[in-house]
C-alpha cells in the first residue's frame, strides 16, 4: 500500500492546485445555486470537486471517495483507504471574499484518518500531519495550547451554545470569536491561536476528518460533546458533534456538556 508519506505529499499539491483554481474561478464570475436545505453551491464548489476527484482517484485507483459535492455511494465502504475531501469548506466566506474558508483533504485508512490537509488560500496557511508524524502549519511543528482552566478561553464557535438550559452549572466567562470554516478552525485549535471549537450538532465527515487528524497530532484532543471518540468511513458520514481543544480543557466541556442530548 501506498506509502503515507506519499500520499500526503499528493494531497498536499492537489489542496494547493485546488485553492488558485477556487481564486480563478471567483474572478471569473461565479455561478450560484441553492442545494436542498437551502445552503449555497458555486460553479466554484463543483469545478475544485470535479478537479480533485479527477487529480485524486487518477493517482489512486483503488481508493474511495467521500466528498461534499460528489453524490455518496456504499462503494467507499468496501475500501480500505478512502479519500475524504470538502472542495471548499465556508463556501460563505469565499463568495462574500471574506479569508475564512479552505481546501480539507482527508486520507481515511480502516475507519482512522491517516494523512491530512487543510489549505486556507487566502491567509496563506497550510496545515499538514500524517498518522504518528506531528502536525505543520507552513512547514513548522504546531502545538494545542496549554491552557488548562476554561475561564477566559479562547473559543470558536457561538456564545450562545453555553446559553442552552441543560447545563448544571454556569459556564465561566470565556471569550468567543467565529470562523466559517469548520476545518479551519480545528487547524486554529490544533495551532494553539484558540483554545476550542466547540459545536454541539452534528458534522460531516467532510468538514472535521482533516481537521481531526491535525489537531490530535498537535496534541488537542477531539470528541464529541459525550467524549465520545471519533470513527470514519461509516454508512452515516457524520459525527454527533465537535469538542475540539486544548488537551487540559476538553475533559472539562465534555463534563459540563454530560447533560446535553447528543443530535441524530
Amino acid at each position: 500500500m501506498t506509502s503515507l508519506d506519499a500520499d500526503l505529499d499528493l494531497i498536499r499539491q492537489a489542496a494547493l492546485d485546488a485553492g488558485a483554481l477556487a481564486l480563478a474561478e471567483r474572478e471569473a464570475g461565479l455561478k450560484i445555486e441553492s442545494k436542498v436545505g437551502g445552503s449555497p453551491v458555486t460553479s466554484g464548489d463543483l469545478k475544485v470537486d470535479a478537479m480533485l476527484k479527477d487529480r485524486l482517484l487518477s493517482a489512486r485507483p483503488d481508493y474511495g471517495w467521500l466528498s461534499e459535492e460528489t453524490a455518496d455511494t456504499a462503494e467507499r465502504l468496501l475500501k480500505r483507504r478512502i479519500f475524504v475531501v470538502d472542495p471548499i469548506d465556508g463556501t460563505v466566506a469565499y463568495m462574500k471574499r471574506r479569508p475564512w474558508w479552505c481546501v480539507p483533504i482527508a486520507v481515511v485508512e480502516d475507519g482512522q484518518v491517516v494523512a491530512a490537509v487543510i489549505h486556507a488560500p487566502e491567509v496563506e496557511e497550510t496545515y499538514v500531519a500524517v498518522r504518528g508524524g506531528g502536525a505543520r502549519r507552513n512547514g513548522r511543528p504546531i502545538q494545542a495550547s496549554d491552557a488548562d482552566t476554561l475561564e477566559d478561553a479562547s473559543v470558536l464557535g457561538d456564545a450562545r451554545l453555553i446559553e442552552a438550559p441543560y447545563f448544571d452549572e454556569p459556564w465561566p466567562p470565556m471569550r468567543f470569536e467565529k470562523r466559517n470554516a469548520l476545518a479551519y478552525r480545528m487547524a486554529l485549535v490544533a495551532a494553539g491561536a484558540f483554545d476550542a471549537a466547540l459545536a454541539l450538532t452534528p458534522k460531516w465527515d467532510w468538514d472535521v476528518a482533516a481537521g481531526w487528524l491535525i489537531a490530535t497530532e498537535a496534541g488537542a484532543k477531539v470528541s464529541d460533546h459525550h467524549g465520545r471518540p471519533w470513527a470514519f468511513n461509516r454508512p452515516d458520514p457524520r459525527q454527533a458533534s465537535l469538542v475540539c481543544a486544548a488537551p487540559a480543557i476538553q475533559p472539562m466541556i465534555v463534563q459540563r456538556c454530560k447533560n446535553v442530548p447528543l443530535s441524530t
